[in-house]
């Protein structure tokens, strides 16, 4: 006789387990307890074959007979259900060592000692935010373009075009680290060009104009809150390095002597150390700054706390504490200020100006120029650049020129 759902669910316990068969070697064992199993006997090439398929009532009894019948097919075909259990074991736990969100972790692990901490909080925050959610679990070698692109419409329907863009790009790196460590055989993310919706692209604002400059620097100048971060604001112009690169700056990188500043590779964009000549404006701005600061291992330290630097948003809210908009000025915007009136106006060289700002320059053989290149030009270029921006401040009238600048 077939067991009944009546029959299993009025199971009581004795003082010993006992076992109610329901046929075909499956049948249901009652522990003492009060607990009960569904259990399978078979053979296997005239070995005897024992499974547990689970526990009644989170497995009923109609659960139990598809699992025997299943297990009686794979007998049937010279398959131990057993082997067959293991082998699918094991090809969930390899699934899972090798899951979207495993890969990416592992990738992120990897290389984000290489970025800057901000940015590496945002490719952490995406990943988290937008990616694991709804594919982090899947097999990073089963992922489809469809499913990724559903997953980045996801971000684009919120209104966050560029932030879609962003995840895409950091989804091709993931795959490309996948197939490079055996987990994939190709980047998905490549089959999405054009599905996307267009990027806007931003240029940050920044004062160009001549003429505009000098009532800038008058107003930094006057500038009411606190000392470092006015020296911040005063430095920034005559160096024109990133706000990241200004903000984090240490005194162990500066060699007031030689009117140097070493940033080393890590804290660079390009991970390439840079050197910036220091003219003698700048060098009196950061001796006025050692009394307030020298003691910290940062020239701006956090209003908070000496350990850490000044937090990335200062400067922008410095300016905008001088009456300067998001629409007229931000802190990077001094290295366009710097790019557009040193070509423009005092006519240096392009590649003395871009190789200045960090940027990948080579030479006409497509070598990279090192740190130290055209090093006493761009000293020049340094020192006539703050002596410019000084003659903009005391409201001198500039007469501009491409190849040469007259103070009248």
């Amino acid at each position: 006789m077939l067991l009944t759902n009546l029959q299993v669910k009025s199971a009581k316990p004795k003082e010993k387990q006992y076992t109610l068969a329901d046929g075909k070697g499956l049948c249901l064992l009652v522990l003492p307890t009060g607990g009960k199993y569904w259990h399978f006997r078979s053979k296997v090439g005239g070995k005897e074959v024992r499974m547990s398929f689970g526990t009644y009532p989170e497995v009923s009894l109609a659960d139990a007979r598809e699992r025997r019948d299943e297990a009686r097919r794979q007998i049937a075909s010279g398959i131990s259900p057993a082997d067959a259990r293991k082998a699918q074991k094991a090809a969930r736990t390899e699934s899972d060592l090798n899951s979207f969100e495993v890969v990416a972790r592992e990738w992120f692990q990897k290389f984000s000692p290489m970025w800057s901490a901000s940015n590496a909080e945002k490719v952490q925050a995406r990943l988290e935010k937008d990616l694991f959610p709804w594919i982090g679990q899947r097999p990073i070698a089963e992922l489809k373009a469809p499913e990724l692109l559903a997953t980045l419409r996801r971000i684009e329907d919120r209104g966050a075009v560029d932030t879609a863009h962003r995840v895409k790009q950091n989804c091709g790196q993931i795959f490309r680290y996948a197939i490079a460590t055996g987990r994939a055989e190709r980047d998905v993310s490549s089959d999405l060009k054009d599905a996307l919706g267009r990027t806007r692209k931003k240029h940050l604002a920044a004062l160009t104009d001549p003429k505009d400059v000098g009532p800038l620097l008058r107003a930094i100048d006057d500038f009411k809150g606190s000392f470092v971060v006015r020296s911040a604001l005063r430095l920034a112009p005559l160096v024109f390095v990133r706000p990241g690169e200004l903000r984090q700056a240490e005194w162990s990188e500066f060699d007031l002597e030689k009117a140097e500043w070493s940033i080393p590779a890590h804290r660079m964009k390009m991970k390439e150390s840079h050197l910036v000549p220091l003219s003698r404006q700048a060098i009196a701005i950061l001796k006025e700054l050692q009394p307030f600061s020298g003691n910290s291992k940062y020239l701006f330290p956090s209003i908070r706390t000496n350990i850490r630097p000044m937090s990335d948003n200062t400067i922008n809210a410095a300016l905008r504490r001088i009456g300067y908009t998001s629409d007229e000025m931000t802190g990077h915007g001094f290295r366009a200020m710097a790019r557009t009136i040193l070509d423009e106006v005092l006519g240096f060289r392009p590649d003395f100006i871009e190789h200045q700002l960090a940027h990948a320059v080579r030479d006409p053989n497509g070598r990279a120029y090192n740190r130290t290149a055209h090093l006493e030009e761009r000293k020049r270029m340094m020192q006539q650049w703050a002596d410019y921006l000084e003659g903009l401040k005391i409201g001198a009238k500039v007469l501009s020129f491409k190849q040469d600048t007259v103070y009248a």
